[in-house]
């Protein structure tokens, strides 16, 4: 959905100058694994592990399903992108030949859809910046899978995205905008809500970067807000909040 379908949205309405495709390495995966036994200790690495094979085994193929149906409404709403675009395939977004593609392409902004953090160096390029389409309303739900915290911590009206400006902290960038919408708890995978934020939100979104991309936006005000850094998610947080979910319908 976002190789193809983002893709195809910014050329609707931008010129769209080049892509960056991310692929993981294995030993990429491995120092990501040990960087959270680290950070989490092994029992809770344990818990995210659980909720990883949860979804595989329960999940993952409604899932499926429902990004295949997703990306051919965006295939339908959306024409190809044009033909020669050049396209950098690449394992992280700080390599020297990413540095350069962004430099040789000189793009007005970027729009950065991965995990990484990425460099100043790299993300400072752009004139008018790196965006990120952030799945979580900062700064109270920094990092990923910010939806589901939000619902595991009952705090319904920060289930969102906020659509993010690159600075060298960890999403503490500016933020210009947030976004929801009437998401369903019962019916509706953690995943599918995290999606939905920004792809039920995508003719917004256009309006929001070209007013910042006039310079005719201003950020908003996070002053006297909490602020907090969440990580993978855990089973046993997911299964409390399916557990107060079903509980509630009973009700």
């Amino acid at each position: 959905m976002n190789h193809e379908g983002i893709a195809r949205w910014l050329a609707s309405f931008s010129d769209l100058r080049g892509i960056v495709v991310l692929r993981e390495t294995l030993a990429q995966r491995r120092q990501r694994v040990r960087r959270e036994v680290r950070r989490l200790g092994v029992l809770r690495f344990a818990d995210v592990v659980a909720m990883r094979a949860y979804y595989a085994i329960v999940l993952a193929r409604g899932d499926r399903r429902w990004i295949a149906k997703q990306l051919e409404s965006l295939r339908s709403r959306y024409p190809d992108v044009p033909p020669g675009i050049p396209t950098l395939i690449c394992d992280s977004p700080n390599r020297l030949e990413v540095k350069k593609f962004i430099e040789d392409i000189a793009p007005d902004f970027v729009l950065a859809r991965c995990k990484q953090l990425i460099r100043k160096e790299v993300f400072s390029i752009p004139r008018h910046g790196t965006f990120v389409f952030h799945p979580g309303i900062c700064p109270e739900y920094r990092n990923a899978h910010g939806c589901l915290w939000a619902l595991a911590n009952d705090d319904l009206d920060r289930v969102g995205m906020t659509l993010l400006r690159i600075d060298p902290g960890v999403d503490t960038g500016p933020a210009f905008g947030y976004f929801s919408y009437r998401f369903d708890e019962v019916r509706e995978s953690h995943i599918v809500i995290q999606l939905r934020v920004v792809f039920d939100n995508l003719d917004a979104l256009r309006e929001r970067l070209m007013i910042i991309l006039r310079m005719e936006a201003e950020p908003m005000d996070s002053q006297g807000r909490s602020s907090a850094v969440w990580g993978q998610p855990w089973l046993t947080r997911y299964l409390r909040w399916r557990w107060r979910v079903r509980r509630r319908v009973v009700s």
